[in-house]
């Protein structure tokens, strides 16, 4: 997926300085998994605590705090952890669309695109592997030219129905490590 939830502009960010700005740990808790939140409460509590000191020594810790929920964050979906990201990274076309329809309550756009690009890549490696269908058996080039459109079209398609069928948010297999079921 597209840079998100380890960028300084995604949602754990978001939350964690929504956390600090309130004073209410409760803001970032549910974007880590349940075994993690005394970890966070405590790098909370110690933020908390350091951010009065100096606009600098704020700074310096409420950098250290998203790290550390975003490191939770990622360690609850089974991902790791890579480093903060900067701002305004390109999310690609589907997550600004999934998250404005949980804003304004409206599915359709999301359906629509979603819709469209599905049917646009089935159709277009279903052709591929249809037009090269009928080759002649002894040009093993053509032949070979048509299983791999055939096999692309064929792994494309059990690819989106394994993915519309699994969990919607961890990065590993479901189990201890799964933060709630979701993917991202």
């Amino acid at each position: 997926m597209p840079p998100h939830c380890d960028t300084m502009d995604g949602p754990v960010v978001k939350a964690a300085r929504a956390a600090l700005q309130r004073a209410n740990v409760n803001l970032i808790l549910p974007y880590v998994p349940e075994r993690a939140g005394e970890e966070l409460r405590r790098a909370f509590e110690r933020t908390m605590r350091v951010r009065s000191l100096s606009p600098e020594a704020s700074e310096t810790v409420d950098y250290w705090f998203f790290e550390t929920a975003v490191r939770l964050h990622r360690e609850g979906e089974g991902a790791p952890y890579t480093g903060l990201k900067p701002a305004g990274l390109d999310e690609g076309p589907v997550v600004p669309r999934a998250e404005k329809a949980v804003e304004t309550g409206d599915l359709e756009p999301v359906t629509t695109f979603l819709y469209r690009a599905l049917r646009d890549q089935l159709h277009e490696r279903f052709h591929a592997a249809t037009a090269r269908k009928h080759y002649d058996e002894n040009d093993v080039a053509a032949a070979r030219e048509y299983v791999q459109a055939y096999l692309g079209f064929i792994v494309y398609a059990h690819s989106i129905h394994t993915a519309m069928a699994g969990s919607s948010h961890t990065h590993a297999e479901a189990g201890e490590g799964a933060l709630t079921g979701h993917r991202h």
